[in-house]
């Protein structure tokens, strides 16, 4: 009779911040590994990470705060800090391993600016629940003072907005400048020929 595989597949993680040896993570069954790939999914499409505690907040102040991100295009997940360990690879993870500790909510986000104020504001009538512990900024760690200055800043969307504004405006008056001087060369030139009409009738 043939063996039967085993049950579980030792994924090896190396803890980031706390100068931590290198452990073996048991990732046991199905449901962990479907958890790990959706975890990984998020990861993938997102270039903000917002860490908060949750701990003390009641089922319906978590929908209520996921409810409220979903309009900003956030998303709102409780995490087993072991599992988000297993999916966050590279520099990613990384950066998050030092904020994965004790009951862990993270925020997935593409907007840097946009996403730390979203946050701010969707758990500011549970602050005295929710601590907000840091964030990662593409592969870059940040603290939670660091996340509320960011919060404070234009979204991308406006910022991408201004910096448009500041090339065309330049361009613009230079266009301006250019059929100006145009009309005016024209003008010129048909006040001479006008002249030379005169002079020859």
């Amino acid at each position: 009779m043939a063996r039967r595989a085993p049950a579980t597949r030792r994924l090896r993680a190396r803890l980031a911040g706390n100068g931590e040896n290198a452990r073996e993570v048991h990732m046991p069954t199905e449901a962990k590994r479907e958890t790990v790939a959706e975890l990984r999914d998020e990861i993938s499409r997102a270039r903000t990470f917002i860490v908060s505690e949750y701990r003390g907040l009641k089922v319906s102040e978590l929908a209520e705060i996921r409810r409220s991100l979903r309009k900003s295009d956030v998303t709102y997940h409780v995490v087993k800090n072991r599992l988000m360990r297993i999916a966050a690879e590279g520099a990613t993870g990384e950066a998050l391993s030092p904020l994965l500790q004790g009951p862990t909510a993270i925020a997935f986000g593409t907007d840097e600016a946009g996403t730390a104020k979203a946050v701010l504001d969707a758990t500011r009538p549970y602050a005295r629940i929710v601590k907000i512990k840091g964030g990662v900024i593409g592969n870059k760690a940040i603290d939670a003072e660091s996340v509320t200055a960011l919060a404070a800043l234009p979204s991308r969307e406006v910022l991408q907005a201004r910096m448009a504004g500041a090339i065309i405006s330049p361009v613009a008056t230079l266009a301006g400048l250019l059929s100006a001087n145009l009309r005016n060369f024209a003008y010129g030139l048909q006040q001479l020929a006008d002249r030379k009409a005169a002079g020859s009738a």
